[in-house]
C-alpha cells in the first residue's frame, strides 16, 4: 500500500500571481530528496515564508540571497510587518538598507539611543507601535521627530529603564503629532508637567493606557483631565499627593484599572479611590510600604473591587473576576488564555494587569526589599513562572527576567537564596524556562538563559537543568549570532560547569568548542561574552579531560588572546584563571608546556601581575606559579621579567587577600626551583617579602612562603639574608603554631639548609654588594632554630614505636614509626639532585639534631607511594646513600630517631630498586 500524504503547494495562475493550494501527492513525488541530496529550492512558498518568519531580520535578509524565488519571497509585506532590533547594531546605515523593506512596517522593538537615532531612516510612515528600552540617553530631540515621521502611532513604550533625558517636552511633541495614540507607557521622566498631560488629554482622544513609571513628578491634578483613559499606572513614582489623587481620580469616567504600585499611598486614599470610583473595577497596590504597615488595612472596603497587595492572595483575587472561580487557584491566568468564552472586557483588564505584575516584579526584585522571603516563596515565584507563559512576549521577557533577578541576593559575590531557586524548580520552572530557551523569539532566548544562569548557582537545580536536558540547549544557544543569547548562555555553561559531575556532559554537547569559537567570534567590545565563555573553560579547564578538550579546540590561543589583549578586568581574571587550570594537571598532559609555547603567553600573565584589580594579579600569579613547574616556562618566565613582576608583587601585598598571597608566594616558590632564580630572588629583595607572609594568619600562605624560603635558603647568601631579615623567628613559629605540617616540615628544612655548616664556609667570601650580611651573628639563631627543629621532629616521633623498632628489625616494627612519622602532602615534594645530595651529607653532619632532620626529610622523599619516591631512590641511589644510611643507622653516638629513620629509608631504597627492575 502506498502512504500518502498532504503537502501544501505553491501555484502560480494565469498572471503568474503565487496562490496557495493542497493536493495530493506520493511520497515517491515529493522529489526534495534524491539521492540522499536535498533540493530546498522547490519548498512550498508558504513553507519557505513560515521558515522565514522564524529568522532574525539580519538573517532573513541575507537568506534572501539565497535565489531569486527566495529573493521575492523574503520581500513579503507579512515578514517585515514588525521588527526586533534589539540584539543586532541597529545603525542608520542598517536601517537604511532595511528601507526598502519596511514600508508597511507596524511593529518595531529598539535598544539604545542609536538605534532610536536610526528608527527614522526606516522610512516606515504606518509603523503603529515602538517600543524602545535601554533609553537613558534618548533625548526630547531624537523622540520628538521620531513622532512627527509616524504620526500613525498607536503605542509607545519606553522603559523600564529611565528615561532620564526625556522631559515633559517630547510628551507635547508626542500629543501634537500622534492623534491615534491609544497607549503611553514612559518610565523615569524628571517632570511629567500639567502642560504636557493636558496636551494629551486635548490632542489624544483615543489614548485609553497611560503609565507615567518611576518618575520624580507627576502633576495629578492634570491625569484628571485625561477622561478618556482606562488603565493608569504611576508605580514607582515619587512625590505624588496621595490626597490629590483620591479627590480627583475617582470622577475618571472610564477608568477601570489603576496601579500605583511601590509608592507610598496610604489605606485611607486607597479606600476612598475603590469606594469613591464608579468605574474602577482593580487597584493594584504592591510593595506600598505605608499601606502595608498599616495594621487597619485588612478593615478597607472594596465595594467587590479587586485590591491587589502583599498581603493578600493574588491568584484568590484574579480568580475573583471571573463568573467560575472554582478550582482555578495558581491556574487562574493559564485558565484564562486557554477559555474558549472570550468577554472583551476581561481581556483587556487582564492583559493590562499580565503587564503592571510583570513590571512590579522585576522591579521589586531588583530592589530586593528586606522582608518579602515569604511574598516569594509562597506566591511571587508562582506569578513569575504563570506570566512565563503569558501571550504577550514583552510579559515573558520581564518574567524570565524577574526569575533571574528575584534569586540574586549579592551580585558582586554571585550569591543567591536556595529556598527561592528551589521553589521555582518545584514549581516546574526549569521545564518552562527551558521551553522558553528553545523558542524562536531572541529576546525570550536571552531572557530565559539568564534565569536558567542565574538559578544553576543552587547545585540542587543545576543538576535539574542537566537532567531536563539544559546543557545541550546552553551549547546550542552559546553558537547564537545573537550576542545576547550567547552571552547569558554561556553565563549558564560557567554556572553548570561549577559542578564536577557537568564538566563530562558539556563537553560532550560540545559545549567546549563553541565557548571558544565565542572567544574568537566576540573577540572586541563584548566583555560579557568574553568573561563568561572565559570563566566556564576554567572550570571546565580545571578537570583532566576537559582540559585537554579546551586545547584541541584552540581553546590556548583564545585565552593567551584575552590576556594579551583585552582591558576589562572580569575578562583578564578568568583568561588568566583558565590558564591556570590549563596548566596545573602536571605530567598527566601537554598543557603546561603548550601554555608555556603560545607566544606572548608568559608575557601577557607577567604583566598582569601589575594590575590595579586584585582578582586579575591573583589569577596571574597562580597561573605563573602553576606554568613554574615547566622547566622550560620556569626560565622564560623569569627571562621575561617575571622575578621582578613577582618580587614586588609580594612586596606589596602584605593586607592582601590570603588568595592573592597563598599564589605570589607559590609563584616565587615554584621559580626558586632553578637556583639561579633562587639567587635572583634574593638579590630582587624577595626575602622579606616572603618572611613577612609566612607570618599570615592563612594555612596555605604557610605552606607557600616556607616552600620559597626552603628553595632561597639551599644559597648560602639567601641564607644569610633570611637571618638578617628576621626570618629565624618567623619559621620558628611556623614550626611551633601553624596547622599545616607541610608548612612546618619545609620551614625546619629551611632552619636546616641555613646551619648545616655551609653557610658558615661560604661568609668569608661574601661579595662587596653583600658586606652587610657579614655582621650578622648566627649563633643565637642557630640555636634557636636547632631547638625548634628537634621540637618539631618529635612531633611524629612516637615513644612506644621507636621502642618497638629499637629491638625489633620486623617490617611491621618500621612500618608502625613509618606511619607515625608520614607526613602525607610531603610526597608531592620533588627534590633536585644537589638537594637529595645536601640531605645526605647533612646525615655526617656533627649536629646531632640535623642528622635526625636530614633522615627525617628522606623518609618523606622516599616513603613507597609517593608521587616522586622513585626519582628520588635513583637520585640517592646514585649518590651513594646507601652506604652513608647504613654508617647513620650503625652509628653508636647518633640519637635513637635519626637511627630509626635511617634504617627505614634504607628499607625504602630497596623496595624502589625492587620495584624498578620488576
Amino acid at each position: 500500500m502506498n502512504r500518502r500524504v498532504r503537502r501544501k503547494v505553491a501555484n502560480k495562475g494565469k498572471d503568474g500571481v503565487v496562490s496557495l493550494s493542497c493536493h495530493e501527492t506520493g511520497v515517491e513525488d515529493l522529489g526534495t530528496e534524491r539521492n540522499g541530496v536535498v533540493d530546498w529550492t522547490i519548498l512550498p512558498d508558504d513553507t519557505v515564508i513560515h521558515l522565514l518568519s522564524r529568522l532574525n531580520y539580519r538573517d532573513r535578509a541575507s537568506l534572501s540571497s539565497t535565489c531569486r524565488a527566495w529573493r521575492v519571497l523574503a520581500a513579503s509585506q507579512c515578514l517585515w510587518s514588525s521588527l526586533d532590533v534589539r540584539a543586532h547594531k541597529f545603525d542608520t546605515t542598517m536601517a537604511t538598507s532595511l528601507a526598502p523593506r519596511c514600508m508597511n512596517l507596524q511593529k518595531l522593538k529598539f535598544r539604545g539611543a542609536e538605534s532610536a537615532d536610526a528608527v527614522i531612516h526606516l522610512q516606515a510612515k504606518n509603523l503603529c507601535e515602538i517600543n524602545g528600552d535601554y533609553c537613558r540617553k534618548i533625548t526630547d530631540a531624537t523622540l520628538s521627530v521620531i513622532v512627527a515621521r509616524h504620526e500613525a502611532l498607536e503605542s509607545i513604550q519606553l522603559g523600564p529603564d529611565f528615561c532620564e533625558r526625556i522631559t515633559g517636552d517630547a510628551i507635547k511633541a508626542i500629543a501634537f503629532c500622534c492623534p491615534k495614540l491609544k497607549k503611553l507607557r514612559l518610565s523615569g521622566i524628571k517632570d511629567v508637567f500639567a502642560g504636557a498631560i493636558n496636551a494629551l488629554a486635548k490632542h489624544c482622544p483615543n489614548l485609553i493606557d497611560i503609565g507615567f513609571l518611576d518618575c520624580l513628578n507627576v502633576d495629578e491634578a492634570a491625569l484628571g483631565n485625561i477622561l478618556s483613559v482606562q488603565f493608569l499606572s504611576v508605580a514607582g513614582s515619587s512625590n505624588m499627593n496621595w490626597s490629590v489623587v483620591s479627590h480627583l481620580w475617582h470622577k475618571l469616567p472610564k477608568l477601570i484599572g489603576l496601579d500605583v504600585s511601590r509608592t507610598d499611598i496610604g489605606s485611607t486614599d486607597v479606600s476612598r479611590l475603590l469606594f469613591s470610583s464608579q468605574s474602577l473595577k482593580v487597584l493594584c497596590a504592591l510593595n506600598c510600604p505605608v499601606l502595608e504597615e498599616d495594621t487597619s488595612v485588612s478593615t478597607i472596603k472594596t465595594k467587590g473591587k479587586l485590591l491587589l497587595s502583599l498581603f493578600s492572595d493574588i491568584f484568590i483575587e484574579l480568580s475573583s473576576l471571573f463568573a467560575d472561580t472554582t478550582e482555578k487557584g495558581r491556574n487562574v491566568l493559564l485558565d484564562w488564555r486557554c477559555s474558549k468564552k472570550k468577554d472583551k472586557n476581561l481581556n483587556q483588564i487582564m492583559t493590562w494587569l499580565e503587564w503592571i505584575l510583570s513590571h512590579t516584579l522585576l522591579r521589586t526584585a531588583e530592589s530586593n526589599p528586606q522582608g518579602l522571603d515569604d511574598f516569594w516563596l509562597k506566591q511571587g515565584a508562582a506569578l513569575l513562572l504563570s506570566l512565563m507563559q503569558s501571550s504577550q512576549e514583552d510579559v515573558q521577557e520581564r518574567a524570565a527576567t524577574g526569575l533571574a533577578t528575584f534569586v540574586v541576593i549579592d551580585d558582586e559575590n554571585a550569591s543567591i537564596d536556595c529556598r527561592r531557586a528551589e521553589a521555582v524548580m518545584l514549581d516546574g520552572g526549569i521545564r518552562l524556562l527551558l521551553n522558553l530557551a528553545k523558542c524562536w523569539r531572541e529576546g525570550l532566548q536571552s531572557e530565559a538563559a539568564k534565569a536558567i544562569a542565574n538559578l544553576s548557582v543552587n547545585a540542587n537545580v543545576a543538576k535539574a537543568v542537566a537532567e531536563e536536558g539544559g546543557i545541550n540547549i546552553l551549547a546550542l544557544l552559546a553558537r547564537s549570532m545573537n550576542k545576547m543569547v550567547a552571552e547569558e548562555a554561556a553565563g549558564g555553561l560557567w554556572n553548570l560547569s561549577v559542578g564536577e559531575e557537568h564538566k563530562a556532559a558539556i563537553a560532550e554537547a560540545g559545549g567546549v568548542k563553541a565557548l571558544v569559537d565565542l572567544i574568537f567570534k566576540w573577540s572586541s567590545g563584548c566583555d560579557g561574552v568574553l568573561e563568561r565563555a572565559a570563566g566556564a573553560l576554567a572550570n571546565l579547564a580545571a578537570d583532566d579531560k576537559c582540559s585537554t578538550e579546551v586545547a584541541i579546540a584552540g581553546g590556548v590561543h583564545a585565552l593567551v588572546m584575552l590576556a594579551r589583549s583585552c582591558k576589562f578586568e572580569g575578562v583578564q581574571e578568568q583568561a588568566a584563571r583558565a590558564l591556570a587550570n590549563l596548566a596545573a594537571h602536571g605530567d598527566s598532559n601537554s598543557n603546561n608546556a603548550a601554555v608555556g609555547q603560545e607566544a606572548g603567553a608568559l608575557e601577557a600573565l607577567v604583566q598582569l601581575t601589575r594590575s590595579p584589580h586584585e582578582g586579575v594579579r591573583q589569577e596571574a600569579a597562580g597561573a605563573l606559579w602553576n606554568l613554574s613547574f615547566d622547566d622550560r616556562n620556569r626560565e622564560a618566565i623569569a627571562a621575561g621579567g617575571g622575578i621582578e613582576a613577582l618580587v614586588t608583587l609580594a612586596q606589596s601585598c602584605s593586607n592582601a587577600s590570603p588568595g592573592l598571597q597563598e599564589r605570589a608566594a607559590g609563584a616565587l616558590w615554584g621559580l626558586s626551583v632553578s637556583e639561579a632564580n633562587s639567587i635572583a630572588i634574593g638579590q630582587e629583595g624577595g626575602v622579606a617579602p616572603l618572611i613577612a607572609l609566612a607570618r599570615s594568619d592563612a594555612e596555605d600562605v604557610h605552606e607557600t612562603a616556607a616552600g620559597a624560603l626552603w628553595n632561597l635558603a639551599f644559597n648560602h647568601s639567601n641564607a644569610l639574608r633570611i637571618v638578617e631579615e628576621g626570618g629565624v623567628p618567623a619559621l620558628v613559629h611556623l614550626c611551633l603554631t601553624s596547622e599545616s605540617k607541610m608548612a612546618c616540615f619545609m620551614a625546619a628544612l629551611a632552619l636546616a639548609y641555613m646551619f648545616d655548616g655551609r653557610t658558615d664556609e661560604f661568609t668569608p667570601m661574601v661579595t662587596s654588594s653583600e658586606s652587610s650580611l657579614k655582621s650578622v651573628s648566627m649563633d643565637g639563631p642557630r640555636r634557636l632554630a636547632l631547638k625548634h627543629i628537634e621540637a618539631f621532629i618529635l612531633r611524629f616521633s612516637d615513644a612506644q614505636a621507636f621502642a618497638g623498632a629499637a629491638v625489633s628489625s620486623a617490617p611491621a616494627a618500621l612500618a608502625q614509626v613509618t606511619e607515625k612519622a608520614r607526613i602525607q602532602e610531603a610526597g608531592h615534594l620533588r627534590c633536585s639532585g644537589a638537594e637529595i645530595g645536601r640531605f645526605v651529607s647533612m646525615l655526617r653532619n656533627s649536629s646531632s639534631i640535623l642528622k635526625t632532620c636530614a633522615a627525617f626529610a628522606l623518609l618523606q622523599f622516599t616513603i613507597p607511594g609517593g608521587r616522586h619516591a622513585v626519582h628520588h631512590a635513583s637520585l640517592m641511589q646514585g649518590a651513594g646513600a646507601a652506604r652513608v644510611l647504613r654508617s647513620a643507622a650503625a652509628a653508636a653516638n647518633a640519637p635513637l630517631q635519626a637511627k630509626i629513620f635511617a634504617r627505614i629509608v634504607l628499607r625504602n631504597l630497596e623496595h624502589h630498586q625492587v620495584e624498578h627492575s620488576i
